[in-house]
């Protein structure tokens, strides 16, 4: 296990020629492959379109809502138009929630139950909440004519739906855009029930899209798969495991002859890939016969013959030298000033919002809006970071978000290229996640006033009450075997005008007073006999 983690530390940095007494193949050069995320292929399909500006990395966050998913039905059975032009004037008791557009498309519904879009009870239809994995699935397998109750039963749908290679969101729950856009792409490549056509050539057929676009539906596809003892690893579309040949070199292939049987080469003219890959990492060269290769971060890719069917992984540590290519949604970045801090894997800046506590978002609506969540179920340990320190949470509406020592983390729609750190400090409650730092919920102190500390010891904080001077810090730090956090009584809006993460034990936090007043706080889990009184002068 050292030696294949030292292995996937040195693919995730860049590869160095591995021995020089090995003959290498001179390669025609790198150049990029024809890759596009699963959202890219949506939108050029025109199956998925947006909102008004279109497929966004602001869009892809927000949650999917019933309206969306009935919308995207009708499309996919070639419907919308005509249930856009409906004039019926019986509709849900809820229709007034939604658009006039979408009000002619709810009546449509109401008017046509063998489509499967009944309500929720009551004579509602419920648009704005949200979607599962298991409901959407259903829409598809509906949409590449399947029936409820006569192909699937619902407890049975993502079971079913795996068998027609519909399976890439199914531990999503809660589904966000970027989900369906991943689902929506599955479905228009899966074939029919009847007709032996995919559900994108019938959709051509119908010209509800572009017959030159069909193609894009026929794009290879390049997964993540998780496994308990080697992490995420890259499979293709029917699952069977991609290798690397740590005797290769960056662009170059040294497995030729008997070692070319027994490895077979992969290699796609146009591949697809979910959107938390980044397609600059997937590059074609050319072997010395002639033949093309892909590869992915500098590496060539294989298969091993001996590996029979999806999730084989045969071809594991073989000599020390083959092993599955890791995978990572997160990694390292540094910038002068910054240090170390977390990114995606395509290099986007994660964040984490001081009015978080453990395991818990404090960040909806508009907050969110402009705050993006991460989530991502493909977290390894590539270099300097340990998948130990990520978890997952539940939020309010379902869906699911990454941590990093318990505290979620976000983007920020400012942020338009990797590298960008546009919310850094923004409002004095954003900022990046500094890997510099022992522990991720040290703030750094404001740099005007005077700087105080507060030792939180045996459930109580150590000066219950104290005065500073406006424009001061409070460092709470933590000496109880128990988690503590600092919050302030509400305000006439409800909400706390100042909160900590939780703190584990030795864990610190600062807090910076502007104005003058009077602020008295608790602990939240020791509400009743923690609390506190800070005046600034």
């Amino acid at each position: 296990m050292k030696k294949r983690s030292k292995l996937i530390a040195t693919l995730l940095t860049g590869w160095m020629v591995a021995s020089s007494a090995l003959p290498v193949f001179a390669a025609d050069g790198a150049a990029a492959a024809n890759v596009k995320t699963d959202a890219q292929v949506a939108a050029e399909l025109g199956v998925l379109q947006g909102d008004g500006s279109g497929i966004t990395a602001a869009y892809l966050a927000k949650t999917t809502t019933r309206m969306q998913a009935a919308i995207l039905y009708l499309r996919l059975k070639g419907l919308e138009q005509t249930a856009l032009a409906y004039k019926g004037t019986d509709n849900f008791a809820d229709a007034s929630l939604v658009g006039d557009g979408n009000k002619a498309i709810l009546s449509y519904l109401k008017a046509n139950p063998a489509l499967g879009w009944t309500g929720t009870g009551d004579g509602k239809f419920d648009p704005l909440s949200g979607v599962t994995a298991q409901q959407y699935y259903k829409v598809l397998l509906e949409a590449i004519g399947y029936k409820q109750d006569a192909d699937f039963t619902y407890a049975d749908v993502l079971t079913y739906a795996k068998t027609k290679g519909l399976s890439q969101i199914a531990d999503a729950g809660a589904l966000r855009n970027g989900h369906i856009a991943t689902a929506t792409v599955e479905g228009v490549k899966a074939t029919l029930k009847v007709g032996g056509k995919t559900l994108a050539e019938s959709l051509a057929d119908a010209k509800v899209i572009a017959a030159d676009k069909v193609p894009l539906a026929k794009y290879a596809r390049i997964n993540v798969v998780n496994d308990a003892t080697l992490g995420s690893y890259l499979v293709d579309e029917s699952g069977k495991t991609l290798y690397y040949f740590a005797k290769d070199s960056k662009d170059t292939s040294t497995c030729k002859d008997q070692c070319a049987a027994n490895w077979p080469i992969y290699y796609a003219e146009s591949i697809q890939v979910s959107g938390e890959m980044n397609a600059a990492d997937f590059k074609t060269i050319v072997r010395e016969d002639g033949k093309k290769q892909t590869t992915y971060k500098g590496m060539p890719l294989y298969y091993y013959v001996k590996d029979e069917k999806a999730g084989d992984v045969k071809g594991q540590a073989v000599n020390n030298v083959w092993f599955v290519v890791g995978f990572s949604s997160v990694a390292a970045a540094s910038q002068e000033g910054l240090g170390k801090f977390l990114t995606d894997s395509t290099g986007r800046t994660l964040y984490w919002f001081t009015k978080d506590v453990k395991d818990k978002s404090a960040c909806t609506g508009t907050c969110e809006t402009n705050w993006p969540i991460f989530y991502s179920g493909h977290v390894s340990s590539p270099a300097d970071l340990s998948a130990a320190d990520f978890g997952t949470i539940v939020r309010d509406d379902g869906t699911k978000q990454t941590t990093y020592n318990g505290m979620p983390l976000y983007y920020f729609i400012k942020d338009e290229n990797a590298g960008d750190v546009k919310g850094q400090g923004v409002n004095n409650v954003w900022y990046v996640i500094d890997l510099s730092e022992a522990k991720q919920a040290e703030q750094p102190a404001a740099a005007a006033g005077k700087a105080y500390a507060m030792d939180i010891i045996k459930f109580a904080f150590a000066q219950p009450e104290i005065t500073i001077e406006a424009g001061s810090t409070i460092t709470f730090t933590n000496k109880d075997n128990a988690f503590h956090n600092v919050v302030s009584d509400l305000e006439a809006d409800g909400k706390a005008l100042f909160e900590t993460p939780m703190l584990d034990k030795d864990e610190s936090f600062t807090l910076t007073f502007d104005t003058p007043g009077e602020y008295t706080y608790y602990c939240l889990p020791h509400k009743e006999h923690m609390k506190g009184k800070i005046i600034v002068k």
